[in-house]
């Protein structure tokens, strides 16, 4: 089951409406959004979109034409998208806003701020290096600042920083800049620091000052050496190591094939997969994941005391760095040069922008530095990038495809969405194969038709975006096409769709309690890390509970119950499937979940008949032969084969019990099996004995006996699940789905009235009253109570069955601390040492107060932390009380900031 999303609106413009001429009246457009007004103006302004579309008309406005209230207006509405898109990208890995489309937002703001220097401040987005740091890790500073580099998108653009180093160092006319020229790695900036030779601590690069510790999962990537090589004279006392760890194209494929064949979502891209890699608390499953890393640079380097000048190799410049490295088995690009003139660094553009797809990794760009160490320090650095270095950036990738079909998904809330199912095309780094339409009138406002070649544009490997029709292939075809026609009933379970009110544009299953897929996806969404946050119930897990018979096979043509696989030899095609006489589908399964209201109350026993539908892959075997003469089998997963079987879902399948050893027999066995039949062989106390082999030894004849049990990620599941039914009150409220409720207001919601039984018997005014709470939300928490007291009612069924198994029937703790914030509003922005950004939000509603998302004129203190953004900007405008670390702390203990920290802060 393929699901996406884009952050592109129904509501967004193709880019030529921008571009209209003056003497020329565009079209009437149905919410033309910004084409209406003239570019610059409030209304303009008030109709921006965070869309790619709406960011290309950034980089079209004269901004110097605009009035400073304006300007003003623009910086604010920006900047909170920018600030956005680096949480997304830096903390989140689940970047929304394309390369493209992020670039575009933060160069209007870097133009607004050059014309406007008052909205020029230190809490810019321009100014961050990047989003603060996860809280998944203890945070270590840095000993000395990771740096982001600027980025250019023209060659023109990269000529102008050329010449500007040129100028700025005086460099005579004629003599050449050394300089290098590197790949721009898709990977994930680490700080490596080695002591006395011995690797320390890995640190992701965070906001540039303050890092996160990984370094259990970075002793686990074969590349990076636990101790340095190389003569003992050059091995310094301390350095910082700055490189890039990424995942190699083949061992991506190799991955994302394991995940395929074990039923698991495959990953996007190789950043993707090597940041979620590089985060995982256990770093056992990072060893598993084949990531590599290349060193690009270096941060503070001491060689020590007492050691003689000439005793070791110096370092005056970037590629005698390089050289070192070497040395010590730190791996570099191979496809780094050095240039010494502007042409070479073209030369170097022009290639990789030819080979973007045949090197080892995925790439978005050259960087170029100058070479020389002492000059990288005349040049020296703005708050977020050195002045010796660039990153030219290759434009966005668009590739042209066929739309083979426009099918349909249903979501959890019952949105049904169009969904364009693409001939598969390798773009950006990744190949895509299908991508969100919205709903019906984004479909009409493109102008799509199935069997169209189509434009998809994949910016920045985020989700893919279908642009629209090639027209031109449109001759002589025009009798192969035909129009999408939305469908009237639901693909899952065949209920009359219709949208839930009058002039929504999304349509909508009404079969809440029983279509399939509203509840595959609401069991998704109860387990997520915004709910109950149950590790290894995920969407495929989801699917066998609620769905297991999604992919089965249509007739017997296609069901092959014994082929888990074909081998076929290099350019072979695979022989013709011909099902065995008398071959029958499996009974259709009965959902062991027909709404969620089970779920608590499942055992591992249920389970153990689950089968979900697999399909064979398609495997292509390589025979070599090494210099020694022998041979040598690789595999490659060539595609699928159209042939479907069946696996468990959650049980092991059929394994004779291995033998206990004589020790193991000594200490009487392992300590989880069971006392059977079978005392010489290990079955597990949650074995389940399904046959007796026979088996013939020197002995006499021999019974071993053949077991299932739950798998590892079964029982790890049903543990999560019973952490689960201790959880806060407000991830109840999430988990239950109630439409436009989300995280942030459920806290609120549960803070306040402090039980479900409260929640439940309250009206729109009682929710209305808490600060945070609008009418829409209110009103959808008091109809999804009162649909729950309706008798046989989906929602009542499911409160009652987990108030049975013990989940939601404790009721929201009250703070025992001395309430010091009654009454106040604070806003945090920035990161904070010793808070995370939950517990900072925690130790506000702790004490009483509001913690608020943005500022306004009911704010009473910002607190401003390191890499402040736009908030700590509205408060000055505002005259609102900033307050320092200090200042904080006094104010949770005391309600009053006291006096701010002597000295500049950081």
């Amino acid at each position: 089951m393929t699901r996406a999303s884009s952050s592109t609106g129904g509501g967004d413009q193709l880019a030529w409406d921008f571009d209209a001429p003056d003497d020329t009246e565009p079209a009437p457009v149905e919410n033309a959004g910004t084409a209406r007004f003239a570019p610059g103006t409030a209304q303009w302004i008030a109709a921006l979109q965070p869309t790619d579309g709406d960011a290309a008309r950034l980089d079209r406005l004269d901004v110097a034409a605009m009035s400073s209230e304006d300007a003003a207006r623009l910086w604010a509405r920006v900047a909170a998208w920018v600030e956005s898109d680096q949480i997304a990208y830096y903390i989140d890995d689940a970047p929304v806003s394309s390369d493209a489309a992020y670039d575009a937002r933060l160069r209007c703001l870097q133009r607004l701020e050059a014309a406007f220097p008052a909205l020029d401040s230190p809490q810019s987005p321009t100014h961050r290096v990047g989003g603060t740091f996860s809280n998944d890790f203890a945070s270590v500073r840095h000993p000395s600042r990771m740096m982001s580099l600027d980025d250019v998108f023209s060659i023109e653009e990269l000529r102008d920083w050329y010449d500007g180093v040129r100028r700025d160092l005086d460099w005579p006319d004629g003599k050449p800049l050394p300089m290098t020229c590197e790949v721009k790695i898709d990977g994930l900036a680490l700080n490596l620091i080695y002591r006395n030779g011995v690797l320390e601590q890995g640190l992701t690069r965070g906001d540039g000052v303050t890092g996160e510790d990984i370094t259990l999962n970075v002793r686990t990537i074969g590349s990076i050496p636990a101790n340095l090589g190389g003569p003992a004279q050059d091995i310094p006392e301390f350095v910082e190591i700055r490189g890039e760890v990424f995942m190699r194209w083949d061992d991506f494929k190799a991955l994302n094939a394991e995940q395929e064949d074990a039923g698991r979502t495959p990953f996007a891209n190789p950043r993707n997969a090597a940041a979620g890699s590089l985060r995982q608390k256990d770093p056992r499953i990072t060893a598993t994941r084949r990531l590599s890393f290349y060193a690009h640079g270096i941060g503070t380097l001491r060689w020590g005391a007492g050691r003689a000048a000439g005793s070791h190799d110096e370092i005056a410049d970037q590629s005698q760095a390089y050289e070192l490295y070497s040395k010590w088995g730190v791996p570099i690009s191979p496809h780094n040069r050095e240039v010494t003139s502007f042409g070479q660094i073209l030369d170097m553009i022009d290639y990789y922008g030819e080979h973007r797809g045949d090197i080892e990794h995925a790439l978005d760009g050259i960087v170029v530095k100058v070479d020389d160490l002492a000059l990288q320090r005349t040049l020296g650095a703005t708050s977020r990038a050195p002045r010796w270095a660039i990153a030219y950036k290759y434009p966005p990738e668009e590739v042209n495809t066929e739309l083979l079909d426009i099918t349909v998904q249903v979501g959890r809330t019952g949105r049904v969405t169009p969904v364009a199912v693409l001939k598969p095309v390798y773009v950006a780094g990744s190949t895509v194969a299908r991508t969100t339409l919205h709903n019906p009138s984004e479909v009409k406002r493109k102008g799509i038709l199935i069997g169209d070649t189509v434009v998809v544009r994949k910016a920045g490997d985020v989700i893919p975006e279908l642009v629209g029709p090639v027209i031109e292939r449109r001759k002589g075809r025009e009798n192969e096409l035909r129009e999408f026609v939305m469908p009237s009933v639901c693909p899952s379970c065949g209920a009359k769709l219709a949208p839930a009110k009058e002039g929504d544009k999304d349509i909508r299953c009404p079969n809440v309690e029983s279509c399939p897929a509203q509840l595959t996806e609401r069991v998704i969404s109860l387990a997520s890390r915004k709910a109950f946050d149950i590790e290894h119930l995920g969407d495929q897990s989801a699917i066998a509970l609620t769905n297991p018979e999604e992919n089965r096979p249509d007739s017997v043509a296609t069901y092959a119950p014994n082929l888990t696989e074909i081998l076929v030899k290099p350019g072979e095609e695979p022989e013709p499937y011909e099902p065995v006489e008398g071959l029958e589908l499996p009974p259709v399964q009965t959902p062991v979940l027909s709404s969620e209201a089970g779920l608590f109350a499942l055992t591992a026993a249920d389970l153990r008949d689950v089968r979900v539908w697999r399909e064979a892959p398609i495997i292509e075997v390589h025979e070599t032969v090494d210099a020694n003469g022998r041979k040598k089998k690789t595999r490659k997963r060539v595609g699928g084969s159209g042939l479907w079987h069946q696996v468990p879902a959650f049980w092991t399948a059929p394994t004779p019990a291995k033998k206990l050893t004589a020790r193991q027999l000594a200490a009487g066995g392992p300590s989880d099996v069971a006392v059977t039949a079978y005392p010489d062989y290990d079955v597990p106390a949650d074995a389940v004995v399904v046959r007796v082999e026979r088996r013939s030894t020197r002995a006499g004849v021999t019974e071993v006996p053949v077991i299932v049990r739950p798998g590892e990620n079964t029982r790890k599941m049903f543990d999560e699940m019973d952490k689960a039914r201790h959880v806060d009150l407000w991830r109840v409220l999430v988990a239950l789905s109630i439409r436009r409720l989300g995280p942030p207001t459920a806290r609120l919601i549960a803070s306040a009235f402090g039980s479900l039984d409260a929640i439940a018997a309250a009206d729109v005014d009682e929710l209305t009253q808490i600060d945070g709470v609008g009418p829409e939300i209110a009103e959808s928490v008091v109809h999804w109570f009162a649909a729950a007291r309706e008798p046989g009612d989906w929602r009542g069924e499911t409160l009652r069955a987990w108030r049975a198994t013990g989940v939601g029937v404790a009721t929201a703790e009250k703070s025992t601390l001395e309430q010091t914030l009654a009454g106040k509003t604070v806003v945090v922005t920035g990161s904070l040492d010793g808070y995370s950004r939950d517990s900072a939000k925690e130790a506000i509603i702790e004490r009483g107060g509001k913690a608020a998302g943005s500022v306004s004129k009911k704010t009473d203190y910002v607190v401003v932390g390191a890499n402040a953004g736009s908030k700590a900007a509205k408060a000055e405008e505002l005259g609102i009380p900033m307050l320092d670390e200090k200042q904080f702390a006094t104010l949770l203990e005391t309600g009053e900031p006291g006096e701010p920290e002597e000295g500049p802060t950081d």
